[in-house]
């Protein structure tokens, strides 16, 4: 039956390939890992945090994750909490992101315009242009940012900082894999300083120790105090300075020096007060 008046069939219509698998669209991929959160891919939330290996996270989730250790495969990386007052997470950094001035706008902003963007070239951060964060201070910029104004030093707080300190914000897999060499590296460097002023503190403290000296003990702390005895020492003090200020004249001495004292000629005819007008500050 069929194929008659003529009918020619075709070999697409004879022969059944495999069917292609469903293409996912890149950009709406792009947008989600953009907006959401990579542990429960909820909208992110502010403060956003990201990890060594450029992932984005809301703060709130990772503490709840960490706290009920129920981390996913995919922040497996992610070692654990830090009681630090400063530093609360090891493995993350919360990012110091800059508000896009465009949401305000009542007509689009809400709906086309993304929340954040760069601090020097005003890209907005959507997926549509690489971003990048500094791993010493949180900052975060466009790549075409720091291509442009290469400089070792933070374009918003100067704070210094070195190539292998640059994190790929949602990496594509070359990226990726860039961003986990740099992890491991970091870690290893870490534990390394880490060793080193364990053993300087250690050598440190041994030579305290070793420098300690046990002074002899002094005859005068072990005696007792005199008491009674220091009222003879006084008087004595004070019999020498009156019979300093008695001292008598020296005959080799000059007589200008010589007649200073009552004991000199000049003094015994000096007239002398009597009962009424005797003074003893002057006499």
């Amino acid at each position: 039956m069929g194929c008659d008046g003529g009918t020619i069939p075709k070999r697409d219509e004879l022969v059944k390939t495999k069917q292609k698998p469903e293409q996912k669209d890149k950009d709406s991929v792009i947008a989600f890992k953009w907006k959401n959160c990579a542990i429960n891919q909820e909208p992110l939330k502010t403060p956003i945090v990201v990890c060594e290996v450029g992932k984005l996270y809301s703060k709130e989730s990772v503490l709840e994750a960490l706290i009920a250790k129920s981390l996913p495969e995919n922040a497996s990386h992610i070692r654990g909490l830090k009681v630090n007052l400063k530093k609360l997470m090891t493995d993350v950094r919360e990012l110091r992101l800059t508000p896009n001035r465009a949401k305000n706008d009542p007509i689009s902003g809400p709906l086309t315009v993304h929340d954040f963007m760069c601090p020097v070239t005003a890209l907005e951060m959507n997926g549509r242009h690489k971003f990048i964060a500094l791993w010493t201070c949180g900052c975060v910029f466009s790549q075409r940012a720091m291509t442009h104004v290469k400089t070792t030093k933070c374009h918003e707080c100067q704070k210094p900082f070195l190539p292998e300190d640059i994190i790929i914000l949602n990496p594509d897999d070359e990226e990726l894999i860039l961003m986990e060499t740099n992890m491991e590296s970091r870690r290893a460097k870490a534990q390394l300083d880490k060793k080193s002023k364990k053993v300087k503190k250690s050598v440190d403290e041994d030579d305290v120790t070793a420098g300690l000296v046990v002074l002899p003990k002094r005859a005068s702390d072990s005696a007792p105090l005199a008491g009674p005895s220091s009222k003879p020492k006084m008087a004595k003090l004070s019999a020498d300075a009156k019979k300093g200020e008695e001292k008598k004249y020296d005959p080799k001495q000059r007589e200008s020096y010589k007649s200073l004292f009552t004991s000199h000629e000049s003094a015994k005819k000096r007239p002398t007060a009597h009962w009424v007008t005797y003074n003893p500050f002057f006499n």
